[in-house]
C-alpha cells in the first residue's frame, strides 16, 4: 500500500469520526449555540460610524463626540469616515450597502432620512427601508438671525416689515432644499409672508453675505451662528425649537414670539444597516443611551448647542414618520426639486 493511499483512509476516518461528532453536536444543540455565541461577543473590531458631510460640520462633530465615548464603552475602536456629497445621499448609499453586522454605523440627520426623499427625483436608498434606527443622538435649534441694520427685532416687527414690503426680505440658505432653507419656507407658510430665497453652497458663504448685510436674515444652525451673535455681528431674533434654548435664554422662540406651532429642529441619529441582528441593534442602543447619560458627553454636545436626546428604535423611527410627513409638505409648498 503507498503512503498516499494510507494517508487518504487516515483522512476518511478522520472525516467519519468528524461528522459523527458534528452530528451528536447537533443532536445536543451545542453546535447551534455557536452563532449565537459569537453574537454575543459583539463587538469584537472596529467601529465604523459613516458621515455624510465633510469634516467639521455639526454632523461630524457630533458622531466624534459619541465615537470616542463609545470606544471607552464598548471596548472597540469607533471611527469616523466622511462621505460627503448630494446632500448626504452618498454617505447615506455607502451605509445602506454595508454589512448587516453592526461594525458599520450611519449618522443621519433630519436631511438624509426626513426631507431628502421628497426632494431629490431619484434616491439612491430608502431612508426607511434600508435603514435600522437605533436612537436619535441630539436636537439641534436653528437660531433666525438677522444683520443689525436691518430694522426689525423682533418677529412681529419682522413680518409686518415682510408684509409692507413683499418680495423685498431675502434670507439666505446653505442651499436649496437644506433643513435651514426649509426652516424659512415653513416661516413663510406659516407666517404668511413673502419673502426672496437665496441659496448658497454651504452654510459659511451664506453667513458671509448676511455679516456683510447682502442678504437680511437666515435660520441657520446654532453651532455656526451663536458665535456672532455673541460678538454682536448679528442680531438674535428667534430660535425654532418649541422650547427656548440654553444656551441663549433670553432669547423667544418663534412659536411664543408670533408663530403658534413652529417648530424647525435639525436632529442627528445613529442608524444601523437594516438586516443588523435585533440583539446587536439592542446592544448598540444601550451602549449609546449610557454615552450620552454621561455628564462629560452631554457637556460637549451642548456646547455645540445642541440638546442631548436618547430614545428607543421603536420611539426614533415613529419620530421619522413624523417628520418625514412634515417635511414632504414643506418641500412641495415651496416647489424645490433636485435630481
Amino acid at each position: 500500500m503507498s503512503h498516499s493511499s494510507v494517508f487518504t483512509n487516515a483522512s476518511r476516518r478522520r472525516f467519519s469520526l468528524g461528522a459523527l461528532a458534528c452530528a451528536a453536536l447537533l443532536g445536543s444543540g451545542l453546535l447551534a449555540a455557536v452563532p449565537a455565541a459569537a453574537q454575543a461577543a459583539y463587538p469584537s473590531k472596529t467601529i465604523t460610524i459613516i458621515v455624510p458631510f465633510a469634516a467639521g460640520g455639526t454632523t461630524d462633530i457630533l458622531a466624534r463626540i459619541v465615537g470616542q465615548a463609545l470606544t471607552a464603552e464598548l471596548g472597540q475602536t469607533v471611527i469616523v469616515d466622511n462621505r460627503a456629497g448630494a446632500g448626504g445621499n452618498i454617505g447615506g448609499q455607502a451605509a445602506a450597502r454595508a454589512a448587516a453586522d453592526g461594525y458599520t454605523l450611519f449618522m443621519g440627520t433630519v436631511g438624509t432620512h426626513a426631507i431628502n426623499a421628497s426632494l431629490y427625483k431619484k434616491m439612491p436608498f430608502d431612508p426607511v427601508k434600508d435603514f435600522a434606527p437605533l436612537t436619535r443622538v441630539a436636537n439641534v435649534p436653528n437660531l433666525l438671525v438677522a444683520n443689525p441694520a436691518q430694522p426689525f427685532k423682533t418677529v412681529k416687527e419682522l413680518i409686518a416689515y415682510a408684509k409692507a414690503n413683499p418680495g423685498k426680505l431675502n434670507f439666505g440658505s446653505s442651499g436649496n432644499g437644506s433643513s435651514i432653507h426649509l426652516s424659512g419656507e415653513l416661516f413663510k407658510s406659516m407666517a404668511k409672508v413673502d419673502m426672496q430665497h437665496v441659496p448658497y453652497k454651504g452654510s459659511a458663504p451664506a453667513m458671509t453675505d448676511l455679516l456683510g448685510n447682502q442678504v437680511a436674515i437666515m435660520f441657520d444652525n446654532m453651532p455656526s451662528a451663536i458665535q456672532h451673535v455673541r460678538s454682536g455681528k448679528l442680531r438674535a431674533i428667534a430660535v425654532t425649537t418649541p422650547k427656548r434654548s440654553p444656551e441663549l435664554p433670553d432669547v423667544p422662540t418663534i412659536a411664543e414670539a408670533g408663530v403658534p406651532g413652529y417648530e424647525a429642529t435639525s436632529w442627528f441619529g445613529l442608524f444601523a444597516p437594516a438586516a443588523t441582528p435585533p440583539a446587536v441593534v439592542t446592544r448598540l442602543n444601550t451602549a449609546i443611551a449610557k454615552v450620552l447619560a454621561k455628564p462629560e458627553v452631554k457637556k460637549q454636545i451642548n456646547e455645540q448647542g445642541a440638546e442631548v436626546y436618547s430614545e428607543t428604535p421603536a420611539q426614533f423611527a415613529a419620530f421619522i414618520q413624523k417628520e418625514s410627513a412634515k417635511w414632504s409638505k414643506v418641500v412641495k409648498e415651496s416647489g424645490a426639486s433636485l435630481d
